[in-house]
């Protein structure tokens, strides 16, 4: 996959998990950006080290569950970071 569909796959892996996760989450189009493509680096890598199974094509099922549920997983751990952050002040 490319780095233009990679990136694409992170933008639309990071808008969809903001719909999964429930609440309101900060950020706009470029914190969306940015949690997807280390959401799906997250999920690639977990899942190459787990069930050993790799990041396929842009059109493969696969690569949009692992790049979804690695979004959902940096979103939540984004979502109680800056959460505990602004309580703070």
């Amino acid at each position: 996959m490319g780095f233009l569909g990679f990136l694409l796959l992170g933008l639309l892996a990071g808008a969809l998990a903001k719909l999964i996760v429930p609440g309101t989450q900060g950020g706009g189009w470029l914190v969306t950006l940015l949690l997807g493509v280390v959401g799906a680096l997250l999920g690639g890598w977990v899942a190459g080290l787990i069930f050993g199974v790799d990041m396929g094509g842009f059109f493969d099922l696969r690569t949009w569950v692992i790049a979804i549920l690695g979004s959902v997983v940096v979103l939540l751990i984004y979502g109680a970071v800056t959460r505990n952050r602004s309580s703070s002040t």
